[in-house]
């Protein structure tokens, strides 16, 4: 069987009230508890965090559902996810700075 088969990336683009509430670091948290690799960071326009993940497709949609609740204080008012093939090329999730 192919491992690589239920593996999968995702980016994600989460916009709102969404800088200076912990976003990322609930982000980085639960892509952990999902045993997802990526990042995530702040995007220039003050409103906007990207995400990319990497890891099994189940895990990156439970992701995806979390993002578009966020952490208590955060507004998400409008998600753009896309789906993509699986790199390897993360070790972990960290936030970029």
């Amino acid at each position: 069987m192919n491992r690589m088969a239920d593996k999968a990336s995702v980016r994600v683009i989460v916009r709102g009230r969404v800088q200076g509430v912990y976003f990322r670091d609930f982000t980085r948290r639960k892509a952990a508890e999902l045993a997802l690799s990526g990042y995530v960071k702040n995007l220039s326009d003050g409103r906007s965090v990207e995400v990319y993940a990497e890891g099994k497709k189940e895990s990156l949609e439970e992701l995806v559902s979390h993002l578009k609740i966020g952490p208590t204080g955060a507004v998400v008012e409008e998600i753009t996810t896309g789906y993509g093939d699986y790199t390897d090329n993360y070790s972990s999730f960290y936030i970029k700075y």
